[in-house]
């Protein structure tokens, strides 16, 4: 990736000042910035005093052996009980934890006081089911209270947990459960999807089969239709959770004992299992929720759209938000059942002050339409966030607009699996925004963009976006497999000692950071490099366009050529007049080099089950190719509709 290609793209001038009523009470102030650069591990240390320890630490950061870090060493503490006996014991008992929403309309509302109970319960359980510290236990389980509590108990009684997202297959549950060696799995019948009812018992039983490791699998009555049953290995949590005693004292664990592992793909096609420990990762996570979010316990709603099976949900639904006594919403459902205002609904109902949701989400809101929302109060919301790959200007403006009224601040976060907690973002009392970008490292984060050869580049120059400083929830290594680590994480700038997983990235001319998606979606166009993620911008920029998808294709004159994957807006018809107008406009708003060769409408676009776009898949399309690997689609017809429309390589 050359350095000027990335220099003069997409030219963003909107900016926008935090409230004046927010940046006057707001949690972190701008000097946080210069009392990090000050004293960067003094800085971590005083975050990490916002949590309680059993035992204090000897050594702030041990980077005695890089790059394997230990944090706080010689601290011990325990992640659940900072999460929520604490709170309990300094009077707050009573406050609601979580208000759960499930699909069909039935709520439950937890307090604190509530989870305490309900995960000592199931800690006593884990512990009669002869799970002991250091056992990893599978939690194959949807958006229901009970796979927080199986979460925390599992992190207090020290048994790391490997959570495995519930729409994903009985094999890759069955891979997870035997890299990691689980010992137990806990799942749920079934859970409420669009109207109707996902059967999960059936995977578990399947992955629980083909896993010699497993001994039991506990059971979570969700739905109460029949499911097949093991009467030798199967256990009903009502049956065993309920039974047990609600008291039960945690213990205090090594700030760097194994807090969790969670998989996330890999090239190679055998999954990473991302390592994260306890000290560091909490004490970031918590911080970061705090700051990002301006989190005030007493007043705020907090509501992270993501699910739990994902670091999203582990970082800000779970460890952060809990940490911080914060009072939340969770969701079990989709945004579009029964109608497509659910999740305003839910807003309107619960007064959601802070909402925490991905680009691809937001798209498809505009591609619903201005007016849905408009139907509902919105006028709690105080804060906006988003998370999960980098947004365009306009759908950020369209979030500001029709669903913070044009008032509230948005913090455009950038982190990922491997990092734990966020690492760039704007903060919400001091930061002038810019629409799409993500702004500069946190307080107390390292983070710069370099060339191929590892050398810094200048404001207005683009890169490989690296971090060159250890933080306390960076990934502690991929489970069992320190060499798989080194190569995967910090090979490509070994000399420099910098960690890259594999995003690239533009400085402004003022020195602020955009996120060009991973390097393997740049581009080369007749010795260009171009990132998909700024010609969709520049596609989704137009009035018509709801969303884009932009992949490179083998061209034999310029070696890629640029094809587009558009959904119109709803009224907008496919023609030649339309196509012809959204390459002048990419033309326009870029330059010339960055005019797709082809534009092809369709009605929707292949996404993971997270929500990302899979670009590989549109490739292959693009190009003639048999399909790759579509098990992980959250529709896998989609792709034959859009291979049906496509014209072969080289027509126009």
């Amino acid at each position: 990736m050359s350095n000027e290609t990335l220099s003069n793209l997409l030219n963003e001038e909107r900016r926008f000042e935090p409230p004046a009523q927010l940046a006057a009470a707001a949690n972190v102030t701008a000097d946080a910035y210069a009392r990090a650069d000050e004293d960067r591990l003094a800085f971590w240390e005083a975050q990490a005093n916002r949590l309680s320890w059993a035992q204090p630490w000897n050594e702030v950061l041990d980077w005695s052996n890089p790059p394997f870090a230990k944090w706080f060493t010689g601290g011990k503490l325990n992640a659940a009980y900072n999460c929520v006996d604490r709170h309990v014991e300094a009077g707050y008992g009573d406050q609601v934890a979580i208000h759960f929403e499930g699909e069909p309309g039935d709520t439950r509302t937890i307090t604190y006081a509530d989870l305490q109970r309900e995960v000592s319960k199931a800690a006593n359980a884990l512990t009669e089911l002869g799970v002991r510290t250091g056992d990893r236990v599978a939690i194959y389980m949807p958006m229901v209270p009970e796979t927080v509590f199986a979460m925390l108990a599992c992190a207090r009684i020290g048994a790391p947990h490997s959570v495995c997202f519930a729409a994903f297959s009985a094999e890759a549950l069955r891979t997870r459960i035997e890299d990691a060696s689980a010992k137990l799995l806990i799942t749920v019948d079934g859970y409420n999807r669009r109207g109707a009812v996902a059967n999960l018992k059936p995977n578990a039983d399947a992955a629980a089969d083909g896993a010699t490791t497993i001994e039991k699998v506990l059971v979570v009555r969700r739905t109460g239709h029949e499911v097949p049953w093991n009467a030798d290995r199967d256990v009903w949590w009502h049956e065993l959770v309920d039974r047990q005693s609600d008291q039960h004292t945690p213990e205090a664990f090594d700030a760097e004992h194994p807090l969790f592992i969670l998989y996330t793909s890999g090239t190679t096609g055998k999954p990473k299992g991302i390592l994260h420990t306890t000290g560091g990762y909490l004490t970031q996570v918590a911080y970061t929720h705090h700051a990002v979010f301006d989190l005030k316990p007493e007043t705020d709603v907090f509501w992270c759209t993501a699910d739990v099976g994902w670091v999203t949900g582990h970082s800000y639904i779970v460890y952060g938000p809990l940490a911080n006594r914060a009072t939340q919403v969770m969701y079990e459902g989709t945004p579009d059942t029964p109608h497509q205002g659910r999740f305003w609904e839910n807003i309107q109902k619960y007064k959601v002050s802070i909402l925490y949701t991905a680009p691809t989400a937001i798209r498809m809101f505009m591609k619903w339409g201005d007016d849905i929302p408009a139907k509902f109060d919105l006028s709690s919301l105080r804060l906006l966030g988003s998370v999960g790959e980098p947004i365009n200007p306009e759908a950020w403006i369209w979030y500001r607009q029709n669903i913070g009224a044009g008032r509230t601040p948005i913090v455009d976060t950038w982190w990922q699996t491997e990092t734990g907690g966020i690492m760039i973002s704007p903060l919400p009392g001091v930061t002038t925004t810019k629409p799409g970008s993500a702004m500069r490292p946190l307080p107390g984060i390292s983070a710069n963009v370099v060339d191929k050869d590892g050398d810094i580049v200048p404001n207005g120059g683009g890169g490989f976006l690296v971090l060159d400083k250890p933080w306390p929830s960076m990934l502690r290594g991929i489970w069992g497999d320190a060499d798989r680590y080194r190569d995967t994480y910090w090979s490509r700038f070994a000399e420099q000692g910098y960690y890259f997983a594999g995003d690239g990235a533009k400085k402004d001319n003022d020195g602020d950071l955009w996120l060009l998606g991973r390097v393997d979606d740049i581009m080369l166009v007749a010795g260009h490099n171009i990132s998909t993620t700024e010609v969709e911008s520049a596609l989704v920029s137009h009035p018509a366009v709801a969303e884009a998808a932009v992949v490179g294709a083998k061209d034999e004159t310029t070696g890629q050529r640029i094809v587009a994957f558009v959904i119109l807006r709803g009224g907008q018809v496919e023609d030649a007049a339309l196509d012809s107008a959204l390459k002048d406009h990419v033309s326009k708003e870029i330059g010339p080099i960055a005019k797709p060769k082809q534009i092809q409408f369709v009605a929707e676009l292949p996404k993971t089950r997270s929500g990302k776009i899979m670009r590989r898949l549109l490739k292959d399309v693009a190009e003639d190719r048999a399909l790759g690997d579509t098990t992980t689609l959250t529709d896998a017809s989609v792709m034959d509709l859009i291979a049906s429309k496509l014209p072969h390589a080289g027509e126009d």
